[in-house]
């Protein structure tokens, strides 16, 4: 009888110290959780860059095939017009500034082509 009372005390020790584990230590829940939050975080930004190189690719095969995307960049980005075009600037006036600020006109030089 005595040695019955032993063995199911050990079972149940080792019962509880495997439901311990399983649930508080290495590999446990708590950290299979963690590792799902993580594996989402990953595939969410995966999904965002996957995205925003697809729309680089197409802007760089837009830029290699036609001169329109290449104008449309000067004109934005560098400031650029074409001969004989006038460049107007406006400003909002609804900003007060500390400066006046005033419409801009450029015409662009003439270069011959």
């Amino acid at each position: 009888m005595k040695a019955t009372a032993l063995l199911l005390l050990v079972l149940a020790g080792l019962l509880a110290w495997l439901q311990y584990t399983m649930w508080f230590g290495i590999g446990g829940s708590h950290e299979v959780d963690a590792l799902r939050a993580q594996v989402e975080h990953q595939r969410t930004e995966n999904l965002q860059l996957e995205q925003r190189n697809e729309a680089l690719m197409a802007e760089v095969d837009d830029l290699k095939s036609g001169g329109a995307a290449v104008e449309e960049r000067a004109r934005s980005e560098l400031g650029m017009v074409k001969p004989g075009e006038t460049f107007y600037r406006v400003v909002d006036g609804s900003s007060k500034p500390s400066t006046p600020v005033t419409t801009e006109a450029a015409t662009a030089p003439e270069t011959g082509r």
